[in-house]
């Protein structure tokens, strides 16, 4: 009888144990895991699921590193050529961890997409806002974007893309439909 109730005891222990580590439903910490390794994945994962005939020849990566008719990874380090490829402000490199791009070969104001990964803790609404208002103030050379799209992705990822109207459009259905837990954070036109 006394080995029962001590038995009982410990059970009802480790059963009441087991959720004192647990968050109540929908308490999820913005450090969450993401389903995504690295940028490069997240814009991978939107190009696969264009049709051929929806493809456009683009590059990816930094000039060093560039790869041919796919995204690739974007060497941080390179902070003048973020800016100048993919349009974010120097004094926002130190918010991210990892970056891909893929642009339109023949010109970058057709289509420039960049996938971020922030730094825990970083703000993401600084972030976005502080694109938008870099790509918005380029003085633009060879013909000018029309629509500037802004997407994050799960806790951890910042999708930025302008360029033609078209095209981003459908860029913006293929992410939000193709990367979990995408939304829009804004979408402005480039005036």
């Amino acid at each position: 009888m006394k080995k029962a109730t001590i038995l009982l005891l410990a059970m009802s222990m480790l059963l009441s144990l087991t959720g004192c580590g647990s968050k109540p439903d929908g308490e999820e910490q913005q450090g969450s895991e993401s389903a995504y390794e690295s940028a490069l994945d997240v814009l991978k994962a939107v190009v696969d699921t264009y049709d051929q005939e929806e493809l456009f020849s683009m590059y990816g990566g930094n000039q060093e590193n560039a790869v041919m008719d796919a995204p690739g990874t974007f060497d941080i380090s390179k902070t003048e050529e973020l800016e100048t490829t993919l349009g974010l402000p120097r004094d926002q490199a130190s918010q991210i961890e990892d970056a891909a791009s893929m642009v339109h070969m023949m010109n970058a104001n057709t289509f420039t997409g960049a996938a971020y990964r922030l730094k825990e803790g970083a703000d993401v609404s600084a972030f976005a806002d502080a694109v938008k208002a870099n790509i918005l103030d380029t003085q633009w050379l060879c013909g000018q974007p029309d629509t500037l799209l802004i997407l994050q992705v799960d806790s951890k990822y910042i999708i930025t893309a302008y360029g033609n109207a078209e095209i981003i459009e459908l860029y913006k259905n293929k992410a939000v439909s193709a990367l979990k837990g995408a939304k829009v954070l804004m979408e402005a036109s480039i005036a």
